[in-house]
């Protein structure tokens, strides 16, 4: 392709190898790399048709990079990938393009972008919605945050592996755009697992309750693709609880910090934990059904 891109990955789970995955489909000439090189072997192993160019560190991944885009664990772990003695931002050229996809502080997201200003690279805090099968399907959306120019700069890349792009503001914005959804995602899915319940508990038809409910104001994402399944105690699709009391313990910082109160959000990261005790912490965010008792049902 005409405008292939040197583009690094870092970090590939289940969200970062499937970009890596779409980033090389696209035609860029791709780098990969994981600290724990088993993850390398598997992604390999699976995507075996793709020429990638296996790092030794962060800092080799960002050699002559054009583009270095990061998904890891937590704040702790961004730091050492970017700013650590091996990090990217040891080799990341001026003009180049800085770009993560975790889920982690707005301050960590801040304190990066300050240290990309001063080193002239271009820096985008982009944590993502869509989940496993978004990224799998290269269907993502991306909330961004961080100078225009630079969203720009990495559109073509990025438009590898999502379908929609939202520049939400300065360094730090696209974290709290994402702390904004996790806090919505949650309210759903906990009233949800309450509907399920009630009508389980009313003996009513399962599949005839979500016919009538919806299609009109009820309606939302999480109850057309989980009614049925929290219905069934099937709980198996991706994002885990454990990441889920993550996210929302970084919006209740933040919200701490803006002096918001989220009571709700508190309430439900509380019932998730209930959740965690009984060794659901794996378990994917509708799971928190699972708290609440299967009253007079079979």
């Amino acid at each position: 392709m005409s405008d292939a891109k040197n583009v690094s990955v870092i970090g590939l789970g289940v969200m970062g190898g499937a970009i890596a995955r779409h980033i090389g489909e696209a035609g860029h000439t791709l780098t990969i790399f994981n600290r724990s090189p088993s993850r390398i072997e598997s992604w390999r192993a699976v995507n075996s048709a793709l020429d990638a160019r296996v790092a030794t560190s962060p800092a080799d991944a960002a050699e002559g990079a054009d583009i270095v885009i990061t998904c890891v664990g937590n704040d702790d772990d961004l730091a050492d990938v970017v700013l650590g003695p091996r990090g990217v931002f040891r080799s990341l050229r001026k003009g180049g393009v800085f770009v993560d996809h975790t889920t982690v502080s707005a301050r960590i997201a801040r304190q990066i972008s300050v240290e990309a200003r001063d080193l002239q690279v271009h820096c985008i805090d982009a944590p993502m919605t869509g989940s496993q099968i978004g990224a799998e399907k290269g269907t993502l959306t991306l909330m961004c945050g961080g100078r225009k120019s630079a969203i720009e700069a990495a559109r073509p890349v990025m438009e590898a592996y999502s379908q929609r792009i939202v520049h939400v503001g300065k360094a730090g914005a696209g974290q709290t755009a994402k702390m904004a959804n996790q806090i919505c995602i949650a309210g759903i899915v906990a009233s949800l697992a309450e509907a399920v319940r009630f009508a389980q508990a009313s003996h009513l038809d399962m599949d005839r309750v979500y016919e009538a409910i919806s299609g009109g104001a009820a309606q939302s994402w999480q109850m057309d693709n989980r009614w049925k399944t929290m219905n069934a105690d099937e709980f198996d699709f991706g994002f885990a609880i454990d990441w889920m009391r993550k996210d929302l313990g970084l919006a209740m910082d933040e919200g701490r910090g803006l002096g918001v109160s989220l009571p709700m959000t508190a309430l439900i990261n509380q019932f998730y934990a209930d959740v965690q005790a009984l060794g659901g912490g794996r378990l994917d965010t509708s799971a928190i059904i699972k708290r609440l008792p299967r009253k007079g049902i079979k």
